[in-house]
């Protein structure tokens, strides 16, 4: 049968055949390549936070305003891949920050490092707070800190004061005692009397708090160099928590090579180091003047005839100071004057 024709056939441009059941190529749900393509990004997500995938996608429909029952469609692939894009970078550059800021404050405990980089962040970045740098500025301070870029200053000196040490202090310094006689197997007992004789207090009296600082960095020391089966001189200007000068590397270096005869990365005993380690503190504590041993002896006026002594070799001018003994040989001299004369 052949289609109507003419006047009375229907118009088919006034009746258009009905498309309401076909979907907009827009409406359609997420093709598998372009679902394939957000969960690639999700993944990555995951690997660099603590984000769950439900929680990643919830996140997503919200942010594009999509009913969280229904799925995600086509229209929404390139906001969406935007928006994961985004999240992806900010998780990255989060996991570089933690990585960088690790690596710091495995760091800031050596020497003086945390007062230093707390300085140039300060003159750099107008604050302290490590945790606010972007991964820009902390790759900075690490590479600095690295190489010796940074200036480590001395730590600050406090006021000094003769009030005795607060409890919380003696603590403090009970409890490095107590680490370095296990560590050690030195009485704590002997170690509190190298205190007391270092900075010149007799044992019944109370430590004054003007030597916590130096007391603390004593033991901290002694505590960090008895695992070293042979510690070295290098050893022991590392750990120093006030990093040596140069006058007193030198004096040091000296010390070692006249006593030991040793040089810096020479291994000493135990018994050799805590030498050291007592001549250095014992030269920090001259510096503050505050340097008074318990079992000095005022000078007494000396005669005249001492005079005559000062020119002797110094292993005589100890035993001829003694009254009796002074005595004795000038007897011994005017006896033998007169037999031979």
């Amino acid at each position: 049968m052949q289609p109507l024709s003419g006047p009375g056939a229907p118009n088919s441009l006034d009746h258009p055949p009905n498309l309401g059941n076909v979907p907009h190529a827009d409406d359609r749900p997420l093709s598998p390549a372009q679902r394939t393509q957000l969960e690639k990004l999700i993944v990555k997500i995951m690997a660099l936070s603590p984000a769950k995938s439900a929680e990643i996608w919830a996140t997503l429909r919200h942010e594009l305003g999509a009913d969280n029952s229904n799925e995600l469609l086509a229209r929404h692939f390139q906001p969406a891949e935007q928006l994961l894009q985004n999240r992806l970078t900010l998780a990255q550059q989060s996991h570089a920050s933690r990585q960088l800021l690790q690596q710091l404050t495995d760091l800031l405990p050596q020497g003086n490092n945390r007062l230093a980089v707390s300085d140039f962040i300060r003159q750099q970045f107008g604050h302290t707070v490590l945790s606010q740098l972007n991964p820009s500025q902390l790759q900075q301070v690490l590479n600095l800190l690295q190489t010796g870029g940074l200036t480590i200053p001395h730590p600050q000196q406090t006021t000094t004061s003769d009030r005795p040490l607060l409890p919380a202090e003696h603590q403090h310094l009970q409890q490095q005692v107590t680490k370095l006689s296990a560590a050690t197997g030195e009485v704590p007992l002997k170690i509190w009397q190298t205190l007391f004789d270092l900075v010149g207090v007799k044992t019944n009296d109370p430590l004054p708090a003007r030597h916590f600082q130096l007391l603390s960095q004593f033991l901290q020391v002694k505590v960090a160099l008895s695992p070293q089966s042979a510690p070295t001189l290098h050893h022991l200007l590392a750990v120093l928590k006030q990093p040596a000068d140069r006058q007193e590397q030198q004096q040091l270096s000296d010390y070692c090579h006249t006593r030991f005869n040793s040089g810096p990365h020479t291994p000493l005993t135990h018994t050799q180091i805590n030498d050291v380690i007592l001549q250095l503190f014992t030269r920090r504590l001259e510096k503050t003047g505050h340097n008074h041993p318990a079992h000095s002896e005022p000078m007494q006026p000396q005669p005249l005839l001492h005079a005559l002594i000062a020119v002797l070799p110094p292993s005589l001018q100890s035993p001829l100071s003694k009254p009796l003994v002074l005595v004795t040989l000038l007897a011994v001299l005017a006896l033998l004057l007169i037999w031979l004369f």
